[in-house]
């Protein structure tokens, strides 16, 4: 696959200081072209994360993050980053990031950062039974002959490469309607080594699959005449570093959907097993005759 769309993830990483120092740090950035013409969460809260980083010392390192998605941004025009600077202690950080299109915001996002301690340690561990990413079809193979524009986007312009265990929902549900799923993912081509850069682009591509258990579990594909999905909401919580341009299992699943919205959670591990991240998001999730679904 060409690497295209990673040199296009990190020109879109790569914000402008604009220099203003009132209240508040003023960047901007430009949005990536999406066929729906909706700027894609998973970018603009990678944005955030970078901003927020321009701002904190290098000693201290992003730990968590809660945003909401708060209108739909439009992905021809570039959006403006306003970053607060909460909180200075003598070991976290805290800032807060607004998201700016035509004056209004479409992201209002909170980060945390800590100086580096020793302390307690566990983790979950990764499931054993998750097909090897080698064995499993890359999303080209399974949208092959898919003349849309969305299915061309989702096979040819992502910045990661994609595999479903099991298989992917784009077209139909197969097998047991379960309200989990297990995804790899790594990035097409070779990452700078800039850490920050690998935690934003895993904030980033975490927002790719998060809500499909909830569709999983109803039997509902994305191609479902009158299905609308929105992410509402996007918690992370970094663990442990870990490469993005490497392997990484996004496990995932929905403990609950009720009232139009879906929750999902997720846990993202290296390949031999290391605890690098947990995710949740609620979403809103609409099919015309849920019933249908029961």
């Amino acid at each position: 696959m060409s690497v295209a769309p990673l040199e296009g993830l990190l020109a879109t990483l790569d914000l402008t200081d604009t220099g203003a120092r009132t209240s508040n740090d003023i960047f901007t950035g430009k949005s990536q072209w999406q066929p729906g013409g909706r700027v894609f969460g998973g970018q603009v809260i990678a944005q955030s994360l970078v901003a927020a980083m321009n701002t904190v010392e290098e000693d201290r390192v992003l730990h968590s993050m809660h945003g909401y998605f708060l209108r739909p941004g439009d992905a021809s025009k570039p959006i403006t980053f306003s970053v607060a600077r909460i909180h200075d202690g003598r070991s976290f950080s805290a800032r807060g990031v607004q998201a700016y299109q035509n004056g209004e915001p479409i992201l209002s996002l909170i980060s945390s950062f800590q100086t580096q301690v020793t302390g307690l340690e566990h983790q979950m561990d990764m499931p054993s039974d998750i097909p090897d990413p080698e064995s499993l079809p890359h999303v080209r193979e399974v949208l092959a002959g898919i003349e849309h524009p969305i299915a061309r986007n989702w096979a040819e312009n992502r910045p990661f490469d994609l595999r479903f265990a099991p298989s992917p929902i784009f077209l139909s549900v197969e097998g047991e309607r379960t309200e989990h799923q297990a995804v790899w993912l790594k990035a097409v081509g070779t990452m700078p080594d800039d850490p920050n850069l690998h935690r934003a682009a895993l904030a980033y591509a975490s927002d790719f699959s998060l809500l499909e258990p909830i569709l999983r579990r109803h039997g509902v594909a994305w191609i479902t005449p009158g299905l609308k999905v929105a992410s509402l909401d996007h918690a992370m919580w970094f663990h442990r570093f870990a490469r993005v341009d490497e392997w990484l299992l996004y496990v995932q699943q929905s403990p609950n959907a009720i009232g139009g919205r879906g929750l999902s959670s997720g846990r993202v591990y290296t390949r031999d097993g290391m605890l690098v991240a947990t995710v949740a998001q609620e979403g809103m999730v609409r099919v015309p005759n849920p019933a249908e679904f029961d």
